[in-house]
């Protein structure tokens, strides 16, 4: 199944100031995720950014701050446990979820496998995601892969949101991507 723009909502999972750093990978999970937030500002695409404990581990990396996005704080594991996020997602009407964040193993593969549970197509971005080791973030794409998830990258989700060439929107894409 395609990934469609009017479908989709963007998650960006607890991508913050004090858990980067820890991160295999940082810049690239930071630039992707950034590309990505881009990409779904132009394509009317909802965007939600959690923050774990952010008293603790600090706001979203500035990197990422866009105006449309909706910053929701959570202390679950899984989005979908918290009360707020799942009633402001659930409000969104739409049925597909293209995942980015941290950690992979925790937060990402535990919200992805809530969000199929309750009948969500998902998609990891697995270059817009990140643990402490390369294990957990193997695991985390084997275990939500055979659960069903798509795992796709970052242009194969711009470019599937996008759908044809020759448009506007296209060539404000690819100007983003290079």
């Amino acid at each position: 199944m395609l990934i469609r723009a009017e479908d989709s909502v963007l998650v960006v999972i607890d991508m913050q100031e004090r858990l980067v750093p820890a991160m295999q990978a940082p810049a690239r999970t930071i630039k992707n995720t950034a590309m990505l937030c881009r990409a779904a500002s132009e394509m009317q695409v909802p965007v939600i950014m959690t923050e774990q404990y952010p008293q603790g581990l600090g706001k979203t990396v500035p990197e990422l701050d866009i105006p449309q996005a909706t910053v929701l704080g959570k202390i679950h594991f899984s989005c979908m446990e918290d009360q707020g996020f799942a009633s402001f997602f659930k409000s969104l009407n739409r049925k597909q979820a293209v995942i980015a964040g941290m950690e992979a193993h925790i937060c990402v593969v535990q919200t992805a496998a809530s969000m199929m549970e309750a009948g969500y197509e998902v998609f990891v971005v697995s270059d817009a995601t990140a643990s402490r080791s390369l294990q957990s973030e193997a695991a985390c794409v084997a275990r939500l892969s055979a659960f069903g998830a798509g795992i796709v990258t970052t242009e194969m989700v711009i470019f599937e949101w996008l759908g044809k060439a020759g448009t506007p929107e296209f060539k404000k894409m690819l100007r983003l991507i290079k």
